[in-house]
């Protein structure tokens, strides 16, 4: 098969008050691909996530969606075709689930019909049966139900290219790991969508990314296979970081035997 490249960033940097938030990255991310993102906080990850959608614009350099520089598209059709989930979810409070999901879909101007089938078939995606939820609001929802229902939504206009900005954050563990493996089982099923993922937890960074960037101060350190990445760090804070995942893995194992 032939690879297609869907996002491209060349020599892209975002500054802040004289200082680079994100600084000269070159990046290149193929069609099908889950890509994550890691890094500490004010790494530019954030930052880079969201010069793809436009919510900021960089500095200087280009970034390309689907061979089409990004400036020269607009801004809201451009965010009405790239799926955007967020830790805070940002479901309507006042709306049900039905109408949560069918969002973008009616402002497109789809039939009852399009939308009807496409709540149901994204309901049965995130694996919440459409007659018992479909009605329900936000309120009625735990936390992970709530997550669902916003992957559903970012999903339900066919967008070629999902963007993930820490969406589990705020999440227990166990529900955490669930979300986690529910995206992996969503990702092989949709095949040719783009998964984009921020975080800033190298095991699930590792356990999702088919190909892992990892930032600092603004800057790409390394951006290879999760297994590649342990094998052969590049820069003394990759291997750091590692390192201390390494650690914080034997003192579990070690406390637990």
């Amino acid at each position: 098969m032939t690879e297609k490249t869907i996002i491209e960033f060349k020599e892209v940097s975002k500054i802040y008050n004289g200082k680079p938030a994100v600084d000269s990255i070159n990046l290149n991310i193929q069609e099908g691909e889950f890509i994550t993102i890691l890094g500490t906080s004010g790494s530019g990850k954030t930052t880079t996530l969201k010069m793809i959608n436009r919510l900021l614009e960089p500095s200087s350099g280009q970034i390309f969606f689907e061979g089409k520089e990004l400036s020269s598209l607009d801004a809201v059709a451009l965010r009405r075709s790239i799926g955007y989930v967020v830790q805070q979810i940002g479901l309507f409070p006042h709306m049900t689930v039905f109408d949560n999901i069918a969002t973008v879909p009616k402002l497109l101007g789809w039939s009852k019909e399009q939308i009807t089938q496409t709540v149901r078939s994204h309901l049965d995606l995130v694996q919440l049966p459409f007659d018992e939820y479909s009605k329900r609001y936000p309120s009625e929802l735990s936390g992970g139900q709530q997550q669902r229902i916003g992957v559903a939504r970012a999903l339900a206009a066919d967008p070629d290219l999902m963007l993930f900005d820490e969406p589990f954050g705020a999440i227990d563990a166990i529900t955490r790991s669930d979300l986690q493996d529910e995206l992996l089982r969503i990702h092989k099923k949709l095949q040719d969508k783009t998964f984009i993922f921020i975080t800033h937890d190298i095991y699930e960074a590792f356990k999702l990314g088919t190909r892992v960037v990892i930032m600092d101060e603004g800057k790409i350190c390394q951006f290879d296979k999760p297994e590649r990445i342990i094998q052969k760090p590049q820069t003394a804070f990759v291997e750091k970081l590692i390192a201390t995942a390494k650690v914080q893995g034997k003192m579990w194992e070690e406390s637990h035997d």
